[in-house]
């Protein structure tokens, strides 16, 4: 059994008032151990709490009317499983609070959990503190939380399922599970290749009030202003010259579905003005067209921009991020989750193998090692990439660290062309940002010998000298 460290927050949780006294909590755990931990902790904050090994015990103890306020319980259970409990809880419209506890904090059980009413998990090996302060944060709410929709269990492809068992992907699983089933509008923020996209479609296959056709996918920094109304709202014939027959737009094709526009940080205010329109009616007319075209969209948009940022600089409309922003989830960086890497490493072997016959290449330890300690400047995007290569160089084999393209430090280019294009930078600006990386980078992969750097770049020593004094480089 791991071992729970027995300590308390100081100055919090530690007065028994007489309210806390008559609170009864049920804990269901199959490992004596937990258990005992368990009751020992709640027992001395002055709850009065029982014991069950098993599922079974649970549904059993609650049908004797014995009035439980909280119920801890494990996911993994002989018979019946904490999860089928507490789908048996739901479908009786029970108001007992539960927080489930875990050893497998996945992201299916972790929205599945969230989505069937559970109030919070509780992840094996837990601290006492965390405990404590989810069981008052629990009675402190109590009255005030909303009510969780019930939400049908939806199956994913295991190969676009969301991967991460640390505290920053929890919580966003958590989030996801409350309000899939809602049609507030969502505000998906965070770096390029962190995976914005993904959270878009998990909250869609999650949202059993979406009823339509599959999410519709609309990438903003795509469309100039001249096609941005008639992609996003349809146009009628001969609205103009190319316009030869009727159109549905965009928002029109996600009635009773999602409609995900991404990069959103990039329309123009003209385009923000036509966005807050439907927004705010649910009602447009096709270009060209007089008829009011009504629909039931529900809208998340994601950006890689501040856009707190770009409202205060004139640039986003501040009424429009309101609307939008209603849900925020902020993907982090892969940096900021580094405990996530070995299990997508796992999962990106798992999905490129060698050949379809083939088992999932294997990976040294000193490789993962490396890969733990990147950057990641692009994120998951950039580690998938990474290890699709590293299968085909490793032949299917094992991966050593000396296969893979990284180095500790090393900042990936990235060159944002929309952004470029917006701040009137010229063409030749942006391919002397260009030369000087790719010289500078050449310069420091071969210990400063222009020799060899201008010959990977294949410039002649004298170009190259010419090329440095050009651009300032020493």
């Amino acid at each position: 059994m791991p071992r729970y460290a027995l300590r308390r927050l100081e100055g919090a949780l530690l007065t028994v008032t007489d309210e806390q006294k008559q609170r009864k909590i049920l804990i269901a755990d199959d490992d004596d151990g937990v258990r005992n931990v368990l009751h020992d902790l709640l027992t001395d904050e002055g709850y009065c709490v029982t014991e069950v090994r098993s599922g079974t015990e649970v549904l059993t103890k609650i049908a004797g009317g014995n009035g439980y306020d909280l119920l801890l319980m494990d996911v993994r259970m002989p018979g019946i499983d904490g999860l089928e409990v507490l789908e048996r809880l739901q479908k009786n419209n029970s108001d007992l609070g539960v927080i489930m506890i875990t050893a497998h904090a996945t992201s299916s059980v972790a929205i599945r959990a969230m989505q069937m009413g559970a109030f919070d998990q509780l992840r094996k090996p837990f601290e006492v503190d965390e405990v404590l302060v989810t069981v008052q944060r629990y009675f402190e709410h109590q009255e005030l939380a909303s009510k969780v929709k019930t939400l049908e269990s939806q199956s994913f492809d295991p190969r676009d399922r969301m991967i991460g068992s640390g505290p920053a992907m929890q919580r966003i699983y958590k989030t996801i599970g409350r309000i899939a089933g809602s049609d507030a509008t969502v505000l998906v923020t965070g770096e390029t290749g962190t995976g914005k996209e993904l959270v878009a479609n998990v909250i869609h296959a999650h949202s059993s009030r979406r009823t339509g056709p599959p999410m519709v996918r609309v990438n903003c920094a795509a469309l100039p202003d001249t096609l941005l109304e008639s992609e996003l709202f349809g146009h009628e014939k001969g609205a103009f010259t190319s316009a030869v027959s009727q159109r549905k737009g965009r928002f029109e094709l996600a009635n009773k579905s999602t409609i995900f526009l991404d990069e959103v940080g990039e329309l123009s205010l003209t385009a923000q003005k036509k966005l807050l329109r439907v927004l705010q009616e649910g009602e447009f007319e096709r270009v060209g067209g007089t008829a009011t075209m009504k629909v039931d969209v529900r809208v998340i948009t994601a950006t890689n921009r501040d856009i707190e940022e770009e409202v205060r600089k004139g640039n986003f409309r501040e009424d429009l991020y309101y609307r939008l922003n209603v849900i925020n989830i902020h993907m982090p960086s892969l940096r900021e989750r580094r405990e996530d890497i070995p299990l997508l490493i796992e999962h990106f072997l798992d999905k490129y193998r060698y050949s379809p016959s083939s088992p999932p290449s294997q990976i040294s330890e000193e490789a993962i090692n490396k890969l733990i300690a990147y950057d990641w400047p692009g994120n998951v995007r950039q580690l998938e990439n990474e290890m699709q290569r590293a299968v085909v160089l490793s032949q299917g084999k094992v991966i050593t660290s000396e296969l893979l393209s990284l180095e500790p430090g090393t900042a990936a280019l990235a060159i944002d062309i929309a952004s470029a294009v917006r701040e009137r930078r010229t063409l030749a600006q942006v391919l002397r940002d260009v030369e000087c990386t790719m010289l500078t980078e050449a310069l420091r992969q071969h210990d400063g010998d222009h020799a060899v750097a201008a010959d990977r770049l294949g410039l002649s020593t004298r170009a190259f000298a010419a090329k440095l004094k050009e651009l300032g480089i020493e």
